[in-house]
This record gives structure tokens, C-alpha cells and sequence, in this order.
């Protein structure tokens, strides 16, 4: 009797274990690109949805079952990525290869392997021991209570590192009326370190700055520009727990139209669908819409959030803040960000502000009214044609910074007004894609403009070169112009890679004198022995504000202890 009890106590904690691990075995697969910047994608999903360094992700179009080719059981992937960096809730990702340009609203999937493997992470159970399963032969199992535990290796997770650091050395030569050189000593760290000292803090992202100089020039070059644009931040999240923050450079998680803030937040779920958090930081990003190196904000916010990628998924964001310039009330602000997708096909996204300036004395008040607004519709009815409509609108005058213009980071920003795009893939790996618009701010007695023209090829020939052509002809009420650029890329193997960006520039604005410049970026990255790394980059630039060549190395260290007993000074994780 007593064995049969005992069998029956077996089988009915199996049954309970098995039904805990299936419930928590919900994974997320599908991520919806956030951002699009030079060469980096930002999704929304990251370490909380077992993403990690290294990942592979899929882009594939979608289209309907009777629309799929015979015989193509899986259909050929738009694009592949690969994670460089993971938060919590975002991650950055560099693209290996794409037949079109990714957009925001794109999604990304895990693939099937990628997909098990997190299966079998998931049903690791949080208790950290195994119970040994006992046979008794003879005596009461509940009155003797012989089950012993052995303890459980840490969560794959623990303590895991990844990353690189190093130092560079950087030469700039400027010309025009006056010829001066300086040179720049720098540090770059990239970095995910998860479950830092078995807690739930975690480290993660891209940071490049100066250590010592020899001269104080007063205009950033390009590449100091560029760098501004990367994050890097600790973050908290606890499943255990209804709170999370963050600290550092980095997105809002539920906000990210506020741009990169350089602070922290908090936040705290009220419910499965519903969390309050609040905010605080600086405007770092030369990119942003309100960029001013003096900028403070903070605020509020609350986020709705329910559905599923693959089906149906709704996101909102509302909130209410502040901006100060040197500490002196600038504007408060209220904001608003909702986003909907249906599958792959379709997905709507608006964000917008309200604001009521402060002005000076003698001037005339500003009432409360709309300071900006960006609405993006998107939809593939079918696997190689997408159409996109948007439409822009600002009040006050952008503060970006001009030199940016022709490395396509402000395209957002330049076209103003409704317009409308499609990309069709063609094969070979071959994309083309366009965008155009009227804006309906100029000032101009005639219709003004807004076209912009590009073309991708996954491969050139053979050669395995990436290329990406762009024409860009922007009419807006505060700037006007056009540009031009080409960018190549190439990995070989797993060690070396580069890419090489040209382009030129000609900007019209009555809020700067940058007329514009003609600009070359060359970049070389490779790897030797399993520790080291070696980079290597050449600018020029030459404009009526800025005309210097510039010349940085870096090398540094790489360190990964998933696999090895100890590595950066940090504890092993085995698996």
C-alpha cells in the first residue's frame, strides 16, 4: 500500500512539474523593428524575451498560402540579423545580409533552431535543485522524509559576458584658411553582461569617447557625432518582481519617440497589460528632433500593452513631462505614442507631443498647442511588394545636427508633409524603393517636392559586396536640399569585414550656415587569435564649416566567459 502511495505521489508531482514548464514555455518570436539607424536596427525585444549576443534573426515576407511558390516550403528570408547588443526590452542588431532596406514596423523572427534553443533554457526550473527520485522498498516516505537534492548548476544567464575593450588613437588634420592638427585619445567598450553576481542587473550596449585631447576644437567631427548616437546602460528586471529601472544612455522602453535620454528610469506593473514608470535625463542624441546639449527633461508616463505578434498586437504610451534649458522651465509637454500590427502585413504606429513654450519678456506668449506629430502606416499585401504612407508635422524649428544629413539619419526629420513609398524586391537579391511627398509647410509659391530613390543589391556579381545607392531631394519649411550616397560593405569569413560610405550634401537653411560638404567614412574591422581585435577607420570632410581628414585605430580586448571557467575577471556560468 505504502508503494503504491509512493508511485502515486511520483507520478502526481511529474504530472505538476510538466504543466508548470509547458505554462512557462510561452516564448516571444517575433520582434518589430523600433529604429533604423547607420548600419544598427533596433528591435523591440531583448534579454527579457531570451534574446543575446549573437542571435540570429529572420525577416520574411509575408503572404498568403495561396500566394506561396510551389514546392517552397520555407519561404527565402528578406533579410538576416544578428545581435550586437541587448537590453531588457530592446536590442541592437547589425544587418549580415538584405535584399531591401529595413523599416521601422519591419519584424524579425527567431529561427527554429534559435526557437529550441530557448525552449529547453525556458523549462529550466527557478528552484535551482533537482529532487532525486527515491524508490522505497520498506517504511513510510512521508514520515521519513529521505529525499535528498543535489544542487543545480547557475541559469546559462548568470553571470554570462560578452564583449570587447580597447583603446584608440585618432589624428585630425584640418584645412581651410588655417591648418592645425590634433590628435584624440579615446576608450570603446562594448559589452552584455547578464545576471551581473546572480542578480537581476544586467549591462549592456556601445560606448566611444575621448580620454585626453591635445586641442579643444569647438565643432565635433562626424565620427564624434555618430558615436553620440550609440547606447549604453544597466537595467533591472526582475520577473519575480513589479519593478524595473535603468540607468545610462539608452530608450524609454515604452517611449522610444522621446529620442535617447541620458538618465534613468523606474517603472512598476500594475497589472499583466498596464505599468507606470517615471523618467529623467538629458537630449544626447545629435539625431533628435529637440537636440540641445543643455536640455533636461523628466516626467511621467503609463503603457498599455496586449496582444501577439503573430496575431494581433496593440502598444500605448501616454505621459506627461517637463523640459528645462539650464535648469530654467522651458516647455511641459504631454505625449502620446500607440502602435498596431495585424501578422507581417500591416502596422500602424503615431507619436506626438503638445507643448506650450515659455518666452521672454516683450514677446508674445505661445498658447498650448501641437509641437510635433509623425504617423506611419505600413502594409505588404503580397511577399516582394510593401507600401508605406507617413505624414510629418513640426512646429518649432528642428535642432539636429546638419552634418548628419547625408548619412540618411534624418530623413524623418527632413521630409515634412504626406508621403508615400513602396519597395519591391527583385530577384538576385535586389531592391529598389522610393519615397514621395509634397510638403505642406513651405513657404514656397509652388508645390515643393520631397523625393528620395534608393537601390540595394544583396551581392554585387559574385564579389560578396553589399550596396546600398541613395538620392535624397528634401523641400521642407525650415531646411532644403538634397544628397547622395553609396555605402559597401563586406565580411569575409568570420574575422574581417568593411564598409566604405561616400556621399555628398547641399543644405539651405536660415538656421545655420552649413551649406552642405562632401564626406568619405571608411571603416576596417578584423580579429586575431581568439582575444584580440584591431579596427581601423579614415575620414574626410569637406564643407564651408568643416574640412579636416581624420585617421583612428583602435585595439583592444575581446572577452566571452560562456564557455570558459573564468574570463574578464568575472565567474563562469556552465551550462
Amino acid at each position: 500500500m505504502r508503494r503504491q502511495i509512493a508511485i502515486a505521489l511520483t507520478l502526481l508531482f511529474a504530472t505538476a512539474e510538466a504543466i508548470a514548464q509547458s505554462a512557462e514555455v510561452q516564448l516571444q518570436t517575433s520582434f518589430r523593428v523600433r529604429y533604423v539607424a547607420e548600419g544598427s536596427v533596433y528591435i523591440e525585444g531583448g534579454r527579457s524575451a531570451g534574446l543575446a549576443e549573437g542571435t540570429v534573426l529572420m525577416m520574411k515576407p509575408s503572404f498568403a498560402a495561396k500566394d506561396r511558390p510551389a514546392g517552397d516550403l520555407e519561404a527565402e528570408p528578406v533579410a538576416q540579423l544578428r545581435v550586437l547588443s541587448v537590453a531588457e526590452t530592446s536590442a541592437v542588431c547589425e544587418v549580415i545580409s538584405s535584399s531591401r532596406p529595413i523599416a521601422p514596423g519591419d519584424i524579425v523572427s527567431l529561427p527554429q533552431a534559435e526557437v529550441e534553443k530557448l525552449v529547453v533554457k525556458r523549462t529550466l526550473s527557478s528552484t535551482r535543485q533537482y529532487p532525486v527520485v527515491v524508490s522505497f522498498t520498506e517504511g513510510d516516505p512521508m514520515d521519513e522524509e529521505v529525499r535528498d537534492k543535489i544542487p543545480r548548476p547557475p541559469l546559462p544567464e548568470v553571470n554570462q559576458a560578452r564583449g570587447r575593450i580597447g583603446f584608440d588613437v585618432s589624428t585630425i588634420q584640418s584645412g581651410g584658411a588655417y591648418h592645425s592638427s590634433s590628435s584624440q585619445v579615446g576608450m570603446v567598450l562594448r559589452g552584455d553582461v547578464t545576471r551581473i553576481n546572480g542578480t537581476y542587473w544586467n549591462l549592456g550596449g556601445y560606448w566611444r569617447g575621448q580620454l585626453r585631447t591635445s586641442s579643444t576644437a569647438s565643432t565635433p567631427t562626424m565620427q564624434d557625432l555618430i558615436n553620440r548616437t550609440y547606447q549604453f546602460g544597466l537595467t533591472y528586471t526582475n520577473p519575480k518582481s513589479r519593478w524595473t529601472f535603468g540607468l545610462g544612455r539608452m530608450y524609454l522602453p515604452w517611449a522610444p519617440s522621446l529620442q535617447t535620454i541620458d538618465g534613468a528610469y523606474a517603472g512598476r506593473k500594475l497589472s499583466s497589460v498596464a505599468t507606470v514608470a517615471v523618467f529623467a535625463g538629458l537630449a544626447p542624441d545629435p539625431t533628435s528632433y529637440n537636440y540641445n546639449p543643455n536640455l533636461h527633461m523628466g516626467g511621467g508616463l503609463i503603457n498599455f500593452s496586449s496582444g501577439d505578434y503573430d496575431k494581433l498586437r496593440y502598444a500605448g504610451t501616454f505621459g506627461i513631462g517637463i523640459q528645462t534649458l539650464k535648469w530654467s522651465i522651458d516647455r511641459p509637454f504631454l505625449f502620446a505614442e500607440n502602435s498596431i500590427t495585424l501578422k507581417r502585413s500591416l502596422s500602424i504606429y503615431h507619436s506626438m507631443q503638445v507643448d506650450k513654450p515659455s518666452t521672454g519678456p516683450g514677446v508674445t506668449p505661445v498658447a498650448m498647442g501641437l509641437k510635433s506629430s509623425y504617423l506611419s502606416l505600413r502594409f505588404q499585401p503580397v511577399r516582394r511588394v510593401s507600401f508605406d504612407l507617413n505624414h510629418s508635422y513640426f512646429r518649432d524649428v528642428p535642432t539636429y545636427d546638419a552634418q548628419l544629413v547625408g548619412t540618411g539619419l534624418l530623413d524623418k526629420l527632413l521630409f515634412q508633409g504626406v508621403s508615400g513609398g513602396v519597395r519591391v524586391e527583385l530577384p538576385k537579391h535586389i531592391g529598389v524603393y522610393t519615397s514621395i511627398g509634397q510638403s505642406s509647410s513651405s513657404t514656397d509659391s509652388k508645390a515643393s517636392w520631397n523625393t528620395m530613390y534608393g537601390l540595394s543589391m544583396g551581392q554585387i556579381w559574385k564579389t560578396g559586396v553589399r550596396m546600398d545607392l541613395r538620392y535624397s531631394k528634401f523641400n521642407s519649411a525650415y531646411a532644403q536640399g538634397s544628397y547622395e550616397s553609396v555605402m559597401l560593405s563586406r565580411n569575409f569569413r568570420e574575422n574581417l569585414r568593411f564598409n566604405v560610405q561616400a556621399g555628398k550634401q547641399a543644405y539651405t537653411s536660415g538656421v545655420t550656415k552649413d551649406s552642405g560638404s562632401s564626406f568619405i567614412n571608411c571603416f576596417v574591422d578584423t580579429t586575431f587569435g581568439i582575444r584580440y581585435f584591431l579596427e581601423g577607420g579614415f575620414t574626410m570632410q569637406r564643407g564651408a564649416l568643416q574640412n579636416y581628414n581624420q585617421i583612428y585605430t583602435t585595439i583592444g580586448y575581446r572577452f566571452d566567459n560562456r564557455h570558459r571557467g573564468v574570463a574578464g575577471g568575472m565567474n563562469v556560468a556552465h551550462k
